[in-house]
């Protein structure tokens, strides 16, 4: 990590997709031309690592604006973190982490630049910057709203990925990435959906496409396992876990043609619509008008269609919501440290 510049906090409530959003939005503020721009801050509070704060019951029960001594709710360990020096610059994400953003700039007496990822349902006021998506709905004088999730790989991420996976580069012209999430509040990923895309990747690889397949935490281990299986009856990659070697993940999105991402988790399919990939958007059971309004954003902006079974090809501009956050967080920043 660069130790010149401002001291930044990485916070989330320990969910995988929030942790994500936090770390896309840091990574696009150390890109050097950014990083170039804040580098005569001296922050003296820095966090290397990301900090994961799990308050519990029955602060949990209330709205984030009801918690009394909301730093009472944590472990010990996590109390320990939140002491000064205070960063420059706070990021966090989740609701459960709300009430420790509103401390943490009561504690630094408004000195450290708060930001909170994703609707905090509570004051908006008592944050400095809230990063919302726009199916969410949500408006005010210091709420930024992005198409979907920010997604953010690095020069130097994508060059080690090139690196490391540099075999794929000479194989199929005609490769395509199935990213699958799973089991969510508002969406299913039942047998019958898995089958139905079986089904579907089964028709395409009699066309040429080479699959290669991905999992997340949420795919149901009957889906990984069909998911699996199939990837080896058709000659195709699958990757899990650590298991089954190195993640791919970045490597893949470098080599692919079109993308196949299921409905349910907006970071995958931003992901996706980042590398500028025609992103096919497949069906689960079960729906939401936030997600309804999700897909609808990402289809308006060009980024995706829903997958019915062919591969189509087009282009528009890749999706780069992290560094149009990053950009408006280094102006705040500046205002606050000129140079």
């Amino acid at each position: 990590m660069i130790s010149e510049g401002p001291s930044i906090w990485s916070v989330s409530d320990g969910r995988a997709g929030n942790a994500a959003q936090v770390r896309a939005i840091v990574a696009a503020l150390h890109a050097p031309d950014r990083w170039g721009n804040l580098a005569h801050i001296n922050g003296n509070a820095h966090h290397a690592e990301p900090i994961t704060l799990t308050p519990r019951a029955p602060w949990t029960w209330l709205p984030g604006t009801s918690w009394p001594f909301a730093k009472a709710a944590l472990p010990e360990d996590q109390k320990a973190l939140l002491t000064p020096p205070w960063p420059n610059l706070w990021i966090a994400a989740g609701r459960r982490s709300a009430p420790y953003t509103r401390y943490v700039k009561q504690q630094s007496q408004g000195k450290t630049l708060t930001i909170q990822i994703l609707d905090p349902k509570s004051d908006l006021s008592t944050f400095d910057l809230i990063i919302t998506p726009e199916h969410d709905s949500l408006s005010g004088p210091n709420v930024i709203t992005t198409i979907g999730s920010p997604s953010h790989f690095s020069a130097t991420a994508i060059a080690q990925a090139r690196a490391d996976f540099s075999q794929l580069a000479g194989q199929s012209s005609k490769n395509v990435i199935i990213i699958l999430g799973g089991d969510s509040k508002t969406h299913r990923f039942t047998d019958s959906a898995a089958d139905r895309l079986i089904a579907q990747l089964r028709a395409l690889a009699a066309q040429g496409w080479y699959l290669r397949i991905t999992t997340s935490r949420r795919t149901p281990e009957s889906v990984a396992q069909k998911m699996r299986a199939l990837a080896g009856e058709l000659g195709g990659d699958f990757w899990a876990t650590p298991k089954d070697g190195p993640n791919p993940y970045l490597g893949w999105l470098l080599h692919a043609q079109a993308a196949i991402v299921t409905e349910d988790s907006a970071n995958m399919l931003c992901d996706a619509a980042w590398h500028g990939l025609p992103v096919h958007m497949a069906k689960l059971e079960g729906r939401a008008p936030k997600f309804d309004r999700l897909h609808q954003s990402l289809i308006d902006r060009g980024c995706a269609r829903w997958f019915e079974g062919e591969l189509e090809s087009w282009s528009y501009e890749p999706l780069r919501e992290a560094d149009r956050v990053a950009d408006i967080i280094v102006e705040k920043l500046l205002e606050r440290f000129p140079a």
